[in-house]
Order: C-alpha cells, then structure tokens, then sequence
C-alpha cells in the first residue's frame, strides 16, 4: 500500500485502526448497469473491513457489454410464453396451465410437475 513500509507494520497498524483487509479469490467481477455490464477479468480483490463497513477494491482486466435484452422483456410475454409451454408439454387447456402456473407462483418448472 504504502512503498517502505514493512507489510507485518502495516497489518498491525490497520488492526489498529480497527481495520482488517480479507484477500478474495475471484475468477471475474461483472459490475451489472442499467444500459451495460463492466466485466472484470482476472480480477485481484481485496475486502477491507473498516469499524464494520465493508468495501472492497477491485482492480484487473476490464471490458464493457451491453445489458442483455432478455432482462427487458415484459413480464407479460414471459407469462405468456410459459403458458404456451405449459400447453405443449402437458396437453392441458389454456385454463388449466393458467392455474398451474398461477399456483406454483410463476415457477414454470414446478407448474410443468404439478400437471404431470
């Protein structure tokens, strides 16, 4: 941190200070926005407690992604599309996947159990 400064004086200082810092072994860090995703590749992460807040210091390879769009499809065209999938692995009525689905609270997978 600090060039000239024996490192085991430095920890005892920082635990001093009340701070304790945690090495973390991360393959990547991917920092999600609302229009991109910043990708950390090869990342060296430090977790640094200070009087009970947590930060963290990241630093590595970076790189920058648009936000996936699946994200962004309305709620009803999911719905909508687990119906229909609902129909076609089962062979039930569009009511009957309706209420399965509304039963297993939008959880498709246990819908599809429920109506095997």
């Amino acid at each position: 941190m600090f060039p000239g400064i024996n490192p085991k004086k430095m920890q005892a200082m920082m635990k001093q200070m009340g701070m304790a810092q945690e090495e973390i072994d991360a393959e990547q860090v991917i920092i999600k926005t609302s229009d991109k995703n910043i990708i950390i590749d090869n990342p060296s992460v430090v977790k640094i407690n200070m009087q009970g807040q947590e930060n963290f210091q990241i630093s590595g390879d970076v790189s920058e992604q648009e936000a996936t769009q699946e994200s962004e499809k309305p709620e009803e065209d999911k719905t909508s599309e687990d119906i229909q999938t609902i129909i076609e692995k089962t062979n039930c009525s569009e009511e009957e996947a309706k209420k399965a689905l509304e039963d297993a609270e939008g959880d498709l997978t246990d819908a599809l159990l429920a109506l095997s």
